[in-house]
């Protein structure tokens, strides 16, 4: 999600809170977040009031115009659940020639991120702080956007809960029908039997191609996704991180 709280996932690597507790029923319908609280602090209070009548996109339930959105035409890739913004910033710095969209619901992140984007002077990321997949299903249009970043989302490590994880075919195919040809679907985790589910899903949506060489069907890790502190403490301790990368099939 993680708004999309495909909440940031495993904590050594990322800054994912606690999921819902164990007897919260799984919703019917898809849906990319588990709502959680958090104290919004005084520096992300003020950066709503400062940012967020520029960067906060509203959920409108109606087709998006990336253009008027971000104010020029651009390659745009949506980020479900950013958690405290880091990796976002990050990335959304090193490439100013592509747009970024992101759906978040938790508040203190939203207002972390929109911090960042201040102390950072950012233009090219949009949030949208409303469920990713009802912003998938009313707001993006088949075939227009560039990529798709799930960084760590929540692996839900319970068997029993497995079916809570925000990687699912039903995602996926959403996923893919938005991605122009030539377009990836990137997926990051330290959660190892989750990076195995993220290959077997991914390969078995028939508009993706693995761009995996290795036979574990896992990708090195691009360029652009920064190693957070956590990922980085966790490297050192012998915790491994999994890219899966896909792209759109052209025709």
């Amino acid at each position: 999600m993680s708004a999309a709280d495909p909440t940031p996932d495993s904590l050594p690597a990322t800054e994912r809170p606690a999921g819902a507790p164990d007897d919260v029923a799984h919703p019917k319908a898809i849906r990319s977040f588990v709502r959680r609280a958090g104290r919004t602090t005084t520096g992300q209070a003020r950066a709503f009031e400062a940012f967020g009548p520029q960067f906060l996109q509203p959920y409108t339930g109606q087709p998006l115009d990336y253009a008027q959105a971000f104010g020029r035409e651009a390659p745009t890739v949506l980020e479900i659940g950013f958690g405290m913004g880091e990796a976002t910033a990050h990335i959304a710095g090193l490439m100013p020639a592509t747009n970024f969209l992101c759906c978040e619901v938790h508040e203190p992140g939203v207002g972390a991120l929109l911090k960042r984007i201040g102390e950072q002077h950012l233009t090219n990321i949009r949030i949208v702080a409303h469920d990713a997949v009802e912003v998938i299903d009313h707001m993006l249009a088949p075939a227009s956007l560039a990529g798709v970043h799930i960084f760590f989302p929540d692996p839900w490590h319970k068997k029993r809960h497995h079916k809570r994880r925000l990687v699912q075919p039903a995602l996926i195919a959403r996923l893919a029908a938005r991605l122009s040809p030539g377009g990836y679907l990137h997926c990051a985790t330290d959660w190892e039997p989750y990076a195995h589910q993220m290959v077997e899903v991914l390969a078995a949506e028939p508009l993706l191609a693995n761009t995996a060489t290795d036979a574990t069907g896992f990708a090195p890790k691009p360029h652009y996704r920064p190693l957070t502190k956590f990922e980085n403490r966790g490297l050192k301790l012998g915790h491994g991180v999994w890219d899966v990368v896909f792209t759109r099939r052209a025709g």
